[in-house]
Formats: C-alpha cells, structure tokens, sequence
C-alpha cells in the first residue's frame, strides 16, 4: 500500500493575502574543504577489509551525482583517522567547535545583509540532527552573536532535512502571534549540521553488518540562516525582501517511520534511508502542492489556478533520485530545479541547513520567476512545503523586476 497524509491531505489552513511576513537576510556557510567520491575509497581502504558490502556502497558513491561534498576537514584530518571510530563524546566537542563557529558566520552574514541591529532580534528558531547536548548548540551561538539574554529561543530536534524549512515556519508562526499582539517580531533562523565526521561510524556498520548504507555517500557540512520579519515597527527605508512567504503546509506519511531517520548510536548517529523513498517522496509532491495552492487564494487569477511549472522549486536535494522524481511527478524542467541541483551537485545533502543554502543560491543565478515553491522531506517522513513570492527590488534608485 502506498503512503498517504495522515488524516488525508485536505488541508485546513487558508492564508489570506497581507500575512507581512518577509526574509530579509539569508546566508549560507560552507566550510572551507571539498571533499571528492574518491576520498572515501581513500579512507574506507585505509581502515577496512574488502567486502561485498562495502565494494558494492563504493560503486555506488562513484554515480550519486556529487562531485564535491563541503567538508570542515579533508580525509586526513585526526578525528576520523583514529584507530576506531570517534565515540558520541567526542563528536560532540567536535560539533561545539565546529558547528556553532559555522553557525556563527551563517547568521552574522544573514543579519548583515538585513541590516538591523542585534537587539532588535525577538526570536530565535534552531534546528540540527547531528547534535543533541543540553544546552543546545544555539545557546552558544547566540552568546557569541551577542544577543539579548531575553530572546526566545526554539531549538527543534527529530525533523532531519526538514528542519531547514521546518524552522522557517515555526518562525513563520511565531510572527503571526506577534502581529496579533501587535508587537515587532524579528526572528533569526538557524540550521547546522556537521555530518562529514560520521563517515568512521557508517563505514563500521557497512563492514560490520555487511548492509548497503548510501548515506556516508550523501552527506555534507553546512550552516544557514535567515532573518524573518513581521514588518511592525520596520522603518519606511528598509530594503525589499528578498522573499515574502505566502503560506505553507506541514504533513506526515503514514507507515513510513522505518523509510528515513537517523538513529541514535554509541558512535553517533546513523542514517536510515531506504529505496522507497524516492518514489514516496515524488508521488507525495503533487497532492501536497495542489493542497497548499488551495490555502492561498491570491495565487489565483480569474479564476484560473497556477501549475506546477508558473514556479520556480527550491527543493531539498536530499539525492539525485529525489530530485529527478519531483522533477517527472510534476512535470518540471532542469530549470526549474537549477539551485536544487547545483547545490547538490557542488555541495552534497547537507540535511536542514541545505534548504536555505538553495533558496540563496536560487536568488543569485539570474532572472527567476516570480514565486518559488520550497519543499523537503525529513524524518517520519515528514513534508515542509512552502510558496514564497519575490517582490521587485530597488537597485540604484531604480526599480528592477528579478522576475520574468
């Protein structure tokens, strides 16, 4: 039987033109290395037996698609160089380094580009699945960023990929409830992961367990982040957004817990991905979308409802497969899916902060249509759908159309 939306998938939300809820600043952080698909031949030889488990996930990692995946250290860095795996400990002292210092640059960079000051920053939404200590990651994050010890902050955990846009609605909401209390909401949107170092706890279960584990092919190091506001209290002067969110869908597929996840383990996490996903997640696509077009009646004109192709897609590019799914379900081109896949392609899966860092790049490859719908997948399987529109921008005093 196949998947469908728990409860079905007609949905009960309706946006009504005016939500004023807008991104401002949006960033991504790459770390500075670049790791190839030959680098795991490198260190799967380096501290493993040949097998027919592991030959058959290195012929595979050879034809994902990715020719380079962001890295915070090269394939001969000492943490996955150890004579065994780095326990939870030590990936977590790892992730407190890393992940917040790349968590610090992605929101210094998106709070830059809005231009406003850190006080005026009213909430915080954070997300990652490759750490889970207490304080969480965002605690130290805002300490370095300086923000107001009275901030609001949400770190969500158990959403995986679409934590990115997951939080973006969680913000999204905060805001509203803002707007209702007529009060300014400026919230600061956060997704970390750092995945790369995981690669000695995959390779064990794939010689231990003798199982074709294709997520130590995917995976990626990133940060990003946005600031999003209510428009309350913004001065007449502030630049255009570069997006204005039009509403949003959240759902989840039924009977597929066990389909993709990222179990807990003594050597950190693992990842669960198995082969139906990708059919799950394309034939997901379609009913979710008309649904969310539904939800929004300013996306119609006379009467008539958009298609699928009037948008430009910032999808997740949790893997080729994936992408190339949505792409046929829904009758898309390359183009459609460009910053999808040039991430993907340049950058690997980098879980939640992947999203943001597409929506980014989406902005700044050339003239673009004028709505854009963002989608992911994550664990349960959860869909995060998203319509945002771009608006004109002033460039020079002049007003310039981003869009055709």
């Amino acid at each position: 039987m196949s998947p469908t939306a728990v409860n079905g998938s007609t949905t009960h939300d309706h946006f009504e033109s005016g939500l004023n809820l807008s991104i401002h600043g949006l960033a991504a952080e790459y770390p500075p290395f670049r790791v190839a698909p030959d680098s795991l031949e490198t260190l799967a030889n380096r501290f493993y037996p040949p097998s027919k488990a592991l030959t058959k996930v290195l012929s595979i990692n050879r034809y994902t698609g990715i020719d380079t995946r962001a890295a915070v250290g090269d394939i001969d860095h000492p943490l996955v160089n150890q004579p065994t795996a780095p326990n939870i400990t030590e990936l977590n002292d790892f992730f407190r380094e890393h992940g917040v210092g790349l968590s610090v640059k992605a929101c210094k960079k998106a709070i830059d580009e809005w231009g406003g000051n850190v006080d005026e920053i009213t909430h915080m939404v954070s997300t990652t699945c490759t750490n889970s200590a207490n304080p969480g990651f965002d605690h130290y994050v805002t300490k370095e960023l300086g923000l107001r010890a009275g901030v609001e902050k949400i770190l969500l955990h158990g959403i995986g990929c679409s934590g990115g846009l997951a939080a973006i609605r969680a913000a999204a909401n905060l805001a509203l409830g803002s707007s209702f209390r007529k009060k300014p909401a400026r919230v600061l949107v956060l997704a970390c992961e750092v995945s790369s170092v995981m690669v000695r706890s995959e390779l064990d279960s794939i010689d231990k367990e003798q199982t074709t584990r294709i997520g130590v092919c995917l995976f990626s190091d990133c940060a990003s982040a946005c600031v999003l506001s209510n428009g309350i209290g913004e001065d007449h002067d502030v630049p255009t957004p570069i997006y204005e969110l039009l509403g949003w869908k959240h759902e989840i597929l039924e009977d597929t817990e066990k389909d993709l996840g990222f179990d807990v383990d003594p050597l950190g996490w693992k990842v669960v991905l198995t082969p139906r996903v990708p059919a799950m997640a394309a034939a997901a696509v379609s009913p979710a979308f008309q649904d969310l077009l539904q939800s929004v009646p300013a996306l119609h004109t006379n009467g008539k409802s958009p298609m699928a192709s009037d948008f430009d897609w910032a999808l997740h590019p949790g893997g080729s497969t994936i992408i190339t799914g949505v792409e046929q379900a829904m009758n898309l081109t390359v183009d459609h899916l460009r910053a999808s896949y040039e991430i993907y392609v340049t950058c690997g899966n980098s879980s939640s902060a992947t999203i943001m860092a597409v929506m980014d790049r989406l902005r700044n490859i050339g003239e673009g249509r004028e709505h854009v719908v963002a989608c992911a997948f994550g664990p349960g399987i959860s869909l995060e759908m998203m319509i945002l529109r771009r608006p004109k921008r002033t460039i020079d005093g002049l007003l310039s159309e981003e869009v055709d």
